[in-house]
């Protein structure tokens, strides 16, 4: 019988490398190594990170879609400028259509949900300790320790969008997840608002818990507004 379709060793020393390299050059991207606006040249890439060009060109690929690069016709990839304030807001509006929705829907699941949930906000409370424990507000945070904690706040939300019976919601959120990922790199070089977001995840989960659907809906409005709030001020824009 055949291998399943990729599973051949070849191919997955290929995704490994790939993976690699995407995850190099994006530690280059979000510790600001590569400045916004720089070209990438894909064999100059290669050369650096010492690999052919090939797995260079399918991590580009791969960035282009978080937005932290874009590719122009003929000229290749840049890196891309952080968001403005105008796509700021629209990022933001956009995320609370999404998530009260999906908050209201997965109301209708809520047993199946809260186990998983609860791990989740257990562990984005965990990793918002780690930034805590660093002490002063002065040093900036590793990369690491805010990758670690940021995806723990993408899991929390992507376990209601999970349950919230929609797929295509899922694959809306995980599409948004990207320019989110690009608005961390325009505002955080450390999150400052550890405290505020556990305890408004810790609201949603009370609320579910409780049978309180609406209230679990509207702790998760209030959530991205205060999220919003927060990021603006970290952007210097305001509110």
């Amino acid at each position: 019988m055949s291998r399943q379709q990729g599973a051949s060793p070849a191919g997955i020393d290929r995704r490994g490398l790939r993976d690699r390299v995407y995850d190099m050059i994006l530690r280059k991207l979000l510790e600001g190594e590569i400045p916004a606006g720089a070209r990438l040249s894909i064999d100059s890439m290669a050369k650096v990170l010492n690999v052919s060009p090939t797995p260079v060109r399918e991590a580009l690929v791969e960035l282009e879609r978080t937005g932290l690069v874009t590719r122009e016709a003929l000229k290749g990839y840049r890196v891309a400028p952080p968001l403005n304030t105008e796509q700021l807001e629209e990022l933001f509006q956009a995320r609370t259509v999404l998530e009260v929705e999906a908050a209201r829907l997965a109301g209708a699941h809520v047993p199946a949900m809260l186990p998983e949930l609860r791990e989740r906000q257990r562990r984005h409370s965990e990793e918002g300790d780690r930034i805590l424990a660093r002490g002063s507000a002065d040093e900036p945070v590793p990369l690491q320790l805010t990758q670690d904690y940021f995806q723990s706040d993408f899991e929390f939300h992507r376990a209601v969008f999970e349950h919230s019976g929609n797929r295509y919601l899922v694959g809306m959120y995980e599409s948004l997840g990207a320019l989110t990922h690009r608005m961390r790199q325009a505002v955080v070089r450390g999150p400052d608002d550890v405290t505020e977001a556990a305890a408004e995840h810790l609201a949603v989960v009370l609320a579910y818990e409780a049978g309180d659907v609406d209230g679990a809906v509207e702790a998760m409005r209030a959530h991205i507004a205060n999220v919003r709030q927060r990021s603006m001020a970290a952007s210097g824009d305001g509110v």
